[in-house]
């Protein structure tokens, strides 16, 4: 068996040693075509259920690629139970924010349909594309969940008072963000992150009327909406997530 690439690719089916695997045909043209793969070679592969194991391509064209399992090279592992909730955005900016959000161990992503939401259109397979990308040059081992695009009321009306929701709102003052992570890390969070035009005071009043909402600043400049929630999610990752988690073990 060949050296080891630095290939990742996520496989949804189950990972058995000796076992032998058929990737998807879009995996197969990108193992094929853009990597230039050739048989006997071996590559990564993983999933949130059996971790990662070390494959040798047994057969490959560009629409029917068979991988065989060779050994598992790490249990699976999951992310801390942190969820991004965001108004899309512009076609970029929304790439952006979902790339950066599973780079940085978002465990479920939910699109806000909010007053001043600037793109209503919502790519969910594209999404999930993106999604499993930044998984497979990221490291992480899951796909985050995401879901259909909802509108902010209809979130807050089923949530459940358990999961703390950080509210990003740099127009009032709002409690400096490293101090209320950590003073609320026994309960599973949310981040919120509006617009580009911001909240309506509508909304903004809903959002500061429920118990569970923690209002939170990242400091006195005004972001762009995809700054706020890439900072936001590695702030809260540093002091709550996997980095004090490995520390702790």
């Amino acid at each position: 068996m060949k050296h080891l690439r630095h290939i990742r690719i996520y496989f949804a089916g189950k990972l058995e040693v000796a076992e032998a695997i058929t990737v998807p045909e879009e995996v197969s043209h990108y193992l094929c075509n853009v990597m230039r793969c050739r048989q006997g070679e071996s590559i990564k592969c993983f999933n949130g259920s059996d971790g990662e194991y070390s494959c040798e391509i047994t057969k490959i064209d560009k629409k029917n690629t068979v991988l065989k399992v060779i050994r598992q090279l790490a249990l699976p592992r999951e992310v801390p139970d942190i969820w991004l909730l965001f108004a899309p955005l512009k076609k970029d900016k929304t790439d952006f924010v979902i790339e950066k959000a599973v780079e940085l161990g978002a465990k479920k992503i939910i699109p806000v349909i909010t007053a001043y939401t600037n793109s209503e259109k919502v790519r969910h397979e594209r999404f999930l594309s993106q999604a499993k990308e930044a998984a497979e040059q990221s490291g992480r081992f899951d796909i985050p969940t995401i879901t259909k695009e909802t509108s902010l009321s209809e979130v807050l009306s089923g949530w459940d008072s358990d999961r703390t929701l950080f509210f990003m709102d740099e127009t009032r003052q709002g409690s400096q963000i490293a101090e209320q992570f950590l003073k609320h890390t026994a309960k599973p969070a949310a981040i919120l992150i509006g617009p580009e035009g911001g909240f309506s005071e509508e909304e903004k009043n809903l959002l500061n009327r429920q118990q569970y909402v923690v209002n939170i600043t990242l400091g006195p400049r005004i972001l762009r909406a995809e700054t706020a929630a890439a900072a936001s999610l590695a702030i809260w990752q540093s002091l709550c997530g996997d980095w004090r988690h490995n520390q702790d073990n």
